[in-house]
């Protein structure tokens, strides 16, 4: 039921998705140190990659959080960064993936519960999660941005936002955006949704006045959506982005290493192309 539901609301919100404007958002160097003070587990040095003997890996995903995941209408399969990225991943390490729809809110617990190998949605890496689950190498560098209808003269920056105590704030549970509005408005003046086509929704129909959001995610609302809706203002904070595991996964470091085998022969650079830039456009936009 709720495939068939993100199928129905694919088709009426993924008009609002498009192209994302642009330079690709760019792939990071492996750290141990990643955004927010938390730390992965150390890159296996250099070599031959591990071959995981054709294992099938579970990878959550919310499979409504493009250009990272979506169901393509036309299809009912999912698509995205998360897939290309995966399904890459295994082909260097010899493993299946076997991609299972979940929720954003309780996707974090579900790993560290063991209920999935892996998940991949955009998770931004920070000290209070690498707590419960263990984070790969970060993949891409992000910053939050600020969306707001494009006819807005009320303010131009977050700055801007936050002094005008009549403006109400969109964005979506359990995401970091949220915790970065959370800082800088009263719970009184945020509208979180349990996911963000919602946000968006409720900015263009004037239900909020602005959205927090990734700006890899923003940038593919704009696209031809942008008669409607656009970012304004510096980045409000930069971020990395990883997949996470339950604790002590044997997993971290093979991924690792394919993620650094993935960086290092320009596969990343070409999913950052392919979904982060002028070339993405959503199936139906």
């Amino acid at each position: 039921m709720r495939r068939v539901m993100l199928l129905v609301l694919a088709s009426l919100l993924l008009a609002i998705l498009a192209a994302c404007g642009g330079a690709p958002a760019a792939p990071v160097a492996p750290t141990n140190a990643p955004a927010g003070g938390a730390t992965t587990q150390p890159t296996a040095a250099a070599g031959a990659l591990p071959d995981l003997g054709g294992r099938q890996v579970t990878i959550a995903v919310e499979n409504a959080y493009p250009p990272f995941n979506y169901i393509n209408p036309a299809t009912g399969k999912g698509e995205g960064w998360d897939y290309d990225a995966w399904n890459e991943i295994c082909r260097l390490l010899n493993c299946v993936p076997v991609y299972q729809e979940a929720s954003w809110e309780g996707m974090i617990q579900a790993v560290a519960n063991g209920q999935f190998d892996a998940a991949a949605d955009g998770i931004t890496i920070t000290e209070e999660r690498a707590k419960q689950v263990d984070f790969s190498d970060g993949y891409i560098q992000v910053a939050q941005r600020l969306m707001a209808r494009v006819d807005e003269t009320r303010f131009n920056n977050m700055d801007e936002f936050v002094a005008n105590e009549t403006l109400r704030l969109g964005t979506q549970t359990g995401t970091t955006n949220y915790e970065t509005a959370s800082r800088l408005l009263p719970e009184s003046r945020i509208q979180a949704f349990e996911q963000f086509p919602f946000a968006v929704a409720a900015l263009i129909n004037g239900d909020v006045d602005g959205v927090i959001i990734d700006e890899t995610a923003g940038q593919g609302y704009v696209g031809t959506n942008a008669e409607k809706v656009k970012l304004v203002g510096e980045p409000i904070s930069s971020d990395q982005l990883g997949f996470i595991f339950p604790k002590g996964s044997d997993l971290v470091e093979p991924v690792n290493l394919a993620l650094a085998e993935m960086r290092r022969s320009g596969k990343l650079d070409e999913l950052a192309k392919k979904y982060f830039s002028a070339e993405f456009k959503l199936p139906g936009s």
